[in-house]
């Protein structure tokens, strides 16, 4: 192999994962291919900001699901590793400011913890539960799209594909209506000002006023439950005592921040993603219920995740012929994952009639994104709706004056003027 190819590729791959290369954030698919093609495993020459031992990329699709549900040889919590060389941070601190918030939810724990809190949620997170609230995702797009149905114009990031996740996830946790704008806001300054091993100053005033609200939904629900998550979950840990208050206010910020990141990505770079191929576009149109095939295309070829959470090596192992030492940090790539040669054919077209057998979009193993199902009922709304009432969607700017930014471990779009 060649280390100075490796080097700079090396390189170029933490300009993407800090977004401090915005023509790579903006497509680091040939970036993806090039370093597949040196290995399934590449050791970064350097260390990344925030973590002190050796760093892999794994860039290929059997490497990558085996990191990702092999609990004995690898860990997202390293505390739990015993004396290692490494800096003890756990994923949730590896990513930045938000990590005081989330640092005791599932993201940060393996088994047996990780099973008693998903457990704990997934009770009232059912998927007839999920199901239930189709009508209700229906009302806020439609409602959203009415608000721009005249104009002949929309540019859907601000008007669509971020509200509606956010709204969603706000009637579901009983967050009040009128508090639904600033929940917005929080949440977008918690996204935007993260990148892999930094964080934006101003954020931590974001985190501390986003952090008494969570603390008072939550004393309002004690003294007036309702039917909403927040309410159901109190339930559950006053019946068990096994959900602390700690965890409590960490999953409720978990729900909120992750529970509309991902199909605020999907709706939007889906978008221009079908928009980037008209023929699959007129497919769509001509018949809706090849949206829901549609959707989990999109998510293989351009998901909203371009890493997911770290996994710290337990022990010495061996991966794709590399030798991982105890400690070591594993940075699993989803989106290069999920166009590897080996698995798809033609991974680099878009193809919604594409028989998958499988993608990582939503992770894999027991860290699998308990929001999935809900993010695969949004998308299949929010693509329906939008191309039944707006069928002759287009560009409204240059394709080349669309500008994306990175924040935590995905690409999204700063913006996507169209006109209809």
């Amino acid at each position: 192999m060649d280390m100075s190819n490796q080097t700079a590729s090396s390189q170029q791959m933490l300009g993407v994962l800090s977004g401090s290369a915005p023509e790579l954030v903006a497509n680091p698919f040939p970036l993806f291919a090039q370093m597949r093609s040196m290995g399934a495993v590449i050791q970064l020459p350097f260390s990344l900001p925030g973590l002190g031992q050796r760093a892999w990329l794994v860039t290929r699709m059997q490497e990558a699901v085996q990191v990702l549900k092999d609990l004995a040889s690898f860990t997202v919590d390293p505390r739990s590793i015993g004396d290692t060389n490494s800096s003890h941070q756990t994923a949730a601190d590896y990513v930045g400011a938000e990590s005081m918030m989330l640092s005791q939810t599932m993201l940060s724990v393996d088994d047996p913890d990780h099973r008693r809190l998903r457990s704990l949620v997934s009770k009232a997170f059912t998927p007839r539960y999920i199901e239930s609230l189709r009508p209700c995702v229906q009302e806020i797009a439609d409602t959203l799209l009415d608000r721009v149905q005249d104009q002949g114009q929309i540019e859907l990031v601000t008007d669509y594909a971020f509200p509606l996740p956010i709204n969603v996830i706000s009637e579901m946790l009983g967050v009040p209506r009128s508090d639904h704008d600033q929940i917005r806001v929080w949440s977008q300054a918690l996204a935007q000002g993260q990148s892999v091993g930094g964080r934006d100053p101003g954020v931590a005033a974001h985190q501390r006023a986003f952090g008494e609200y969570t603390a008072q939904l939550v004393a309002q629900k004690r003294k007036q439950p309702g039917d909403d998550l927040i309410s159901q979950m109190i339930a559950i840990e006053e019946e068990g005592d096994r959900l602390s208050e700690a965890e409590l206010f960490s999953m409720i910020t978990l729900l909120i921040f992750a529970g509309h990141e991902t199909t605020s990505n999907l709706i939007a770079t889906g978008t221009l993603m079908l928009l980037d191929y008209p023929e699959q576009l007129e497919k769509l149109k001509a018949d809706h219920s090849l949206i829901p095939a549609a959707v989990e295309e999109l998510l293989r070829y351009n998901g909203p995740a371009t890493i997911v959470a770290p996994r710290f090596a337990k022990k010495d192992t061996e991966l794709a012929g590399q030798q991982i030492q105890q400690g070591d940090v594993l940075l699993v790539l989803p989106a290069s994952a999920n166009r590897d040669e080996s698995q798809f054919p033609d991974p680099e077209d878009l193809n919604i009639a594409r028989a998958l057998n499988r993608h990582i979009a939503f992770g894999y193993g027991i860290h699998t994104c308990l929001g999935a199902p809900l993010a695969r009922l949004e998308g299949d709304i929010a693509f329906t709706t939008l191309l039944r009432r707006m069928p002759n969607l287009r560009l409204a700017i240059p394709r080349e004056s669309i500008t994306w930014h990175f924040s935590l471990n995905s690409r999204s779009l700063a913006a996507l003027p169209l006109a209809f």
